[in-house]
């Protein structure tokens, strides 16, 4: 399969350049990857005794899923596309022009309390630009789908943001992380209930972005979050109409950044309330 990974770069050397086919060929390979990785973290799922369960630290959770379900999907694309570079959460890696993110379950803690909310997630990267991304949530029995130019689906029909433009009747997911003083979480729960808004966590930053493509709620937005939680889930809301910042400036690639994803009307608001631009 050594060709099916080959890609080039144009004339100048400075952009990795593919062909349509090639990456159809990642978005069908990665889709199959994903729902059958789904299936192994199901498996597991339904054997609480099996988990394993430690913490890397204060709500970061840690299951012998994840680390199966990484090592599962890393030897396929391994196979599938050795000139490509994977990043995980558990096992690292480095950037390159072609690049697969890799979250094995996000919402761990979920998973490892029996709550059905969590999802498995790989996002692809072509040239730091977000391009494929395919979350799975299979406890719930949804399968989300999105290539760059080529729209978004949840279990093969297409999804678009809500495109409710009053804060006043805005459902917004707020996502938590220890790496933010807390103050700062309360400041913009503050500001979003005076606006109007209704704000909610769930757990799981990827399927928050998931529920904004499909119009679930109207925003999810997080001070500090890592890669692997959103680089699928990008472009399922953006290929479902929804606004995202630009996650991948800087060194989001590595060391993450704040995230604000939302329905259009609603971006200039929402960026207010939560200092995210």
């Amino acid at each position: 399969m050594a060709e099916a990974s080959a890609y080039r770069r144009d004339p100048d050397g400075k952009i990795a350049v593919m062909t349509p086919a090639e990456l159809l060929l990642r978005r069908y390979a990665a889709q199959g990857l994903v729902a059958e990785a789904g299936r192994v973290a199901l498996d597991y799922f339904g054997r609480k005794e099996s988990l394993g369960v430690t913490m890397k630290g204060a709500q970061d959770w840690l299951t012998v899923a994840d680390g199966a379900v990484e090592d599962f999907l890393r030897a396929r694309l391994a196979e599938l596309f050795p000139g490509d570079t994977v990043i995980g959460e558990e096992g690292g890696g480095a950037a390159s022009d072609a690049v697969w993110i890799i979250d094995p379950i996000d919402g761990t803690s979920n998973f490892a309390r029996g709550d059905r909310n969590w999802c498995v997630s790989v996002g692809f990267l072509l040239n730091r630009e977000p391009t494929i991304g395919i979350v799975a949530a299979p406890a719930l029995g949804e399968l989300y789908v999105a290539q760059r130019g080529q729209g978004a689906t949840l279990n093969g029909q297409p999804i678009a943001v809500s495109g409710a433009d009053d804060i006043r009747r805005a459902y917004v997911e707020l996502g938590w992380s220890a790496r933010v003083p807390s103050q700062r979480y309360l400041d913009v729960i503050g500001r979003g209930y005076s606006a109007g808004c209704s704000i909610k966590r769930s757990g799981s930053g990827t399927l928050g972005l998931c529920h904004v493509a499909n119009g679930r709620t109207e925003a999810y937005a997080e001070l500090h979050i890592n890669a692997w939680d959103v680089a699928a889930g990008i472009v399922i809301v953006g290929e479902a109409g929804g606004w995202v910042n630009d996650f991948f400036a800087g060194d989001g690639i590595s060391k993450g950044n704040p995230i604000l994803c939302c329905t259009p009307a609603l971006a200039s608001q929402l960026s207010e309330i939560t200092g995210i631009s």
